[in-house]
């Protein structure tokens, strides 16, 4: 029971904000009518008509609506219309999305420019963007230079910035300097010889010794033999 009176409020909510949200269009209006002084089409291409709309016509005693069909409407028949409707006031409830179609069933009326359509939308069109309006134009100010990227270091310098890779050699030093590093070492046995001195080295110890010793041993092998062939 409870779910039930819910749905029914709901229900009347939804109607009550559907009857507030509802726009009423007057043909023609505000400076015509439902007549043939008034070109109704324009009008009607003026408006944005949607589902749930009202669609009012007001005219004369010699005049009427027809709703018709699309061929009827074209061709101004009047003998096959979906309703007809008179007595001076109209409402014609838009309920569902879709096109329409209405004449004046009064002859020679639909010709002379007696006839509405009308297209009916089922939600509001969007909203056109704004147009940007222009920003106040401020003082320019200069720009500001930015520093030109330095060109990349390639892997040997160029020849017009290269640095000299050896200084000129002057007439009076035909070599160039040369660091305590780089001086050779000269140790006393090259030192250069001196006027009357002999450069052959004396004999040393070992020699001196070998001597006496090949001396001993091969006297000794001549004793041996010798003592061999006597048989002592």
């Amino acid at each position: 029971m409870v779910k039930m009176r819910t749905i029914m409020s709901l229900g009347v909510i939804a109607m009550l904000l559907k009857l507030a949200v509802a726009a009423n269009y007057t043909v023609g209006s505000p400076n015509g009518g439902w007549d043939t002084t008034t070109d109704v089409q324009s009008w009607a291409t003026s408006q944005s008509f949607l589902v749930g709309d009202n669609l009012i016509f007001q005219y004369g005693p010699n005049h009427n609506v027809y709703e018709v069909s699309k061929g009827d409407y074209d061709t101004c028949q009047t003998s096959n219309p979906i309703q007809t409707q008179s007595g001076g006031s109209t409402v014609i409830p838009l309920s569902s999305p879709g096109k329409r179609y209405f004449i004046c069933g009064t002859p020679g009326h639909c010709t002379q420019g007696m006839k509405l359509e009308i297209d009916i939308l089922a939600t509001a069109p969007p909203p056109a963007s704004p147009t940007n309006s222009p920003l106040p134009s401020s003082p320019l100010t200069p720009p500001v230079s930015s520093p030109s990227p330095s060109p990349k270091s390639s892997g040997f310098p160029s020849p017009a910035h290269s640095p000299e890779l050896a200084p000129t050699l002057s007439p009076s030093s035909p070599f160039p300097p040369e660091s305590p590093s780089e001086l050779p070492e000269f140790s006393p046995t090259s030192s250069p010889p001196l006027p009357g001195v002999s450069l052959a080295a004396p004999p040393s110890s070992a020699n001196k010794d070998t001597i006496p010793t090949n001396l001993i041993i091969s006297f000794s092998l001549i004793m041996m033999m010798m003592m061999k062939l006597l048989g002592l």
